[in-house]
C-alpha cells in the first residue's frame, strides 16, 4: 500500500507507529530483565551450541531478533550488541551488528515518517519564520547532523532514529549516515562482547562504560569534530563571500 493511497488524515497512517509504542511500552515492562546480561550469561553455553552446531541458521535468527529489538525500541539493544561478538567475533560480529541495527531503526524511521513525518514536514515547509528558518537550517546541514546524532555517544539511539523521520530527510541519507554513523560504536561494544567468554569464567561484569574511556572517547570525538567541521566552516565561507 502506497502513501499516497490513503488521505493525510486517514487513522490507518498512524498503525505502524502506534504499534511501535505499544509494544515498546510492553517490552520495557515484560522484557526489561530478560533482555540482559545475566540472560546472556545463563545462556551463553546454549548459544554456544547451537552457533557450532547451525551458524548460518544463529546468524539469520540473531539478526532477526536485533531488528526487532531495534523496531520496536525494546529493551536490550547493548546486550544484543555484545551477543553478536561473543557469539561470532568482533568480526564478522561488528557487520551483523551494523546490519541489524539500521535495518531495524529503517523500518522504525518508516513506520515514523508515514504516520507524522511527512506531514510535520510539509507544515515545516509551509510555515514562516523562525519555524521556516529552522527547517531550511536543517536540510542545508543534514549530512553533518546526521553524522553527529550517530557519533555522540550521550544522544539515545531512539531520538537519532525519531528526529529525522520529523524532519523530512531523505531515505537514502538516513540509511547511508545510520550505517556508517553508529560503526565506532558498534565496533567498541562488540570487541567488548568479543571477550566476554574470559569475563564469565572470571564471574565478572564487563566494563560497559568504556565508550566514555578517554582512549575511545576521544577518537569518537574527533569524528564528531569532522562531522561538524562543514558546520563550522559554512559560515566563515558566507562572511568571505566564497
Amino acid at each position: 500500500m502506497s502513501d499516497k493511497s490513503l488521505p493525510d488524515k486517514s487513522p490507518l497512517r498512524h498503525l505502524p507507529l502506534i504499534a511501535i509504542a505499544i509494544i515498546a511500552v510492553l517490552g520495557a515492562l515484560l522484557l526489561r530483565d530478560t533482555l540482559s546480561f545475566e540472560t546472556l550469561r545463563t545462556h551463553r553455553e546454549t548459544l554456544i551450541d547451537y552457533r557450532d552446531a547451525h551458524y548460518l541458521a544463529s546468524v539469520l535468527v540473531f539478526m532477526a531478533l536485533y531488528v526487532l529489538i531495534v523496531t520496536f525500541s525494546l529493551p536490550g539493544g547493548l546486550v544484543a550488541t555484545l551477543t553478536g561478538g561473543f557469539l561470532f567475533g568482533t568480526w564478522p560480529g561488528v557487520l551483523y551488528n551494523v546490519v541489524a541495527a539500521t535495518a531495524g531503526a529503517t523500518l522504525f524511521f518508516l513506520a515514523a515518517r508515514w504516520g507524522l513525518g511527512e506531514r510535520l514536514a510539509a507544515r515545516m515547509d509551509e510555515s514562516e519564520g523562525r519555524i521556516r528558518a529552522l527547517k531550511d537550517a536543517l536540510d542545508a546541514n543534514q549530512w553533518p547532523m546526521l553524522f553527529l546524532i550517530r557519533l555522540i555517544p550521550a544522544v539515545p539511539f531512539f531520538v537519532a532514529n525519531l528526529l529525522p523521520a520529523l524532519v523530512g530527510v531523505p531515505l537514502r541519507r538516513y540509511v547511508i549516515s545510520t550505517f556508517f554513523g553508529i560503526m565506532p560504536g558498534a565496533l567498541v561494544y562488540t570487541s567488548v562482547g568479543a571477550g566476554l567468554g574470559a569475563v564469565f569464567e572470571a564471574g565478572e561484569t564487563p566494563d560497559l562504560g568504556i565508550i566514555f574511556a578517554p582512549q575511545v572517547l576521544l577518537p569518537i570525538l574527533g569524528l564528531c569534530a569532522l562531522a561538524a567541521l562543514p558546520l563550522l566552516l559554512k559560515p566563515l565561507r558566507r562572511g568571505k563571500g566564497l
